[in-house]
């Protein structure tokens, strides 16, 4: 019975899913630790590593610029900050003024990043916590190894006036890393927060353009690769290991930390293409590359369809 009503929620709404998204960085810093600013990586795997909240900033950054309601704003004077209030006691007072006679929850359901990554109010008498139906592995690492590499940079703005010059900062960079993220839909979670296909829509298409459009120092430098949806046919279902069904081969008998560019490496989609057609609990994978080589991997393959972005 409970896997009957659990197959009627499937069909009749958002359905589970598991999602790969693979995006190159070159001469650049994926993820700064927020202490160091210094680019997170495995010391024993040398993989480098990218947290799931780095990747919901990008994707609220791109839904505020296309005016989407955001509750988790990175600019917190847009709150209306009082007194000693917290940022999300300051953002709840601010959209209380915008949505009369609502409730927190209903007010929290009006933010499209709620509604894919959940929220919550900590508003005495009316706390509201949502779990959000899409969540990113909290750290992703990355195809290849790298070899982080040190930078100096001057700053022409000296630390004090009385001195004359500016300072001189370190830092390391990633030379080229293929980053690979793994994220999941939960269908029942969903019917929480009221997400809807279109909300999941447009999150793929910001996850896709905020790396191709972001313009900070050390994000520049980055291009999306590939978009992959993994639909399972009930919602119980799962694939072991989908996140490492993806193979990363170098040309030329280089090492992983040696590659500087697509034309070094080869991605091998053999064990994932065979799993996904084989299994019965997928109902269907979209895929979304620019790249025509990666493309004809997948097109023309049982249950593979080209997302539309």
């Amino acid at each position: 019975m409970a896997d009957k009503i659990a197959n009627q929620k499937q069909s009749g709404g958002v359905k589970k899913s598991e999602i790969l998204f693979i995006y190159e960085s070159t001469y650049s810093i994926p993820n700064g630790d927020p202490f160091t600013g210094e680019q997170r990586c495995d010391d024993e795997s040398k993989k480098v590593l990218v947290s799931d909240v780095r990747i919901k900033r990008f994707i609220r950054d791109y839904l505020a610029l296309r005016g989407n309601e955001i509750y988790v704003l990175l600019d917190r004077t847009n709150a209306s900050t009082q007194g000693k209030e917290s940022g999300a006691a300051a953002r709840m007072k601010s959209l209380k003024n915008k949505y009369k006679d609502k409730s927190a929850k209903e007010i929290l359901k009006e933010c499209i990043d709620v509604r894919l990554f959940g929220g919550i109010s900590t508003e005495e008498g009316d706390a509201v916590n949502l779990t959000g139906p899409i969540q990113f592995a909290l750290l992703n690492p990355s195809l290849n190894e790298s070899d982080l590499r040190m930078h100096q940079n001057t700053c022409v703005f000296p630390s004090q006036i009385k001195n004359e010059q500016g300072t001189i900062g370190t830092t390391t960079v990633v030379p080229y890393c293929v980053n690979q993220i793994h994220g999941w839909i939960n269908p029942f979670s969903a019917q929480h927060t009221n997400l809807t296909e279109e909300d999941i829509d447009q999150m793929f298409k910001a996850l896709w353009n905020s790396i191709n459009i972001s313009n900070t120092r050390t994000k520049s430098n980055q291009n999306s690769l590939l978009l992959l949806q993994i639909v399972y046919s009930e919602p119980t279902k799962k694939i072991y290991g989908v996140d490492r069904l993806i193979k990363l081969k170098v040309n030329d008998n280089k090492r992983g930390e040696q590659i500087r560019s697509i034309d070094d490496f080869e991605l091998d989609f053999s064990s994932f293409i065979e799993q996904m057609i084989k299994s019965e609990s997928v109902s269907k994978v979209y895929y979304y590359s620019q790249i025509e080589t990666i493309n004809k991997e997948f097109s023309g393959k049982n249950k593979f369809e080209l997302m539309k972005l």
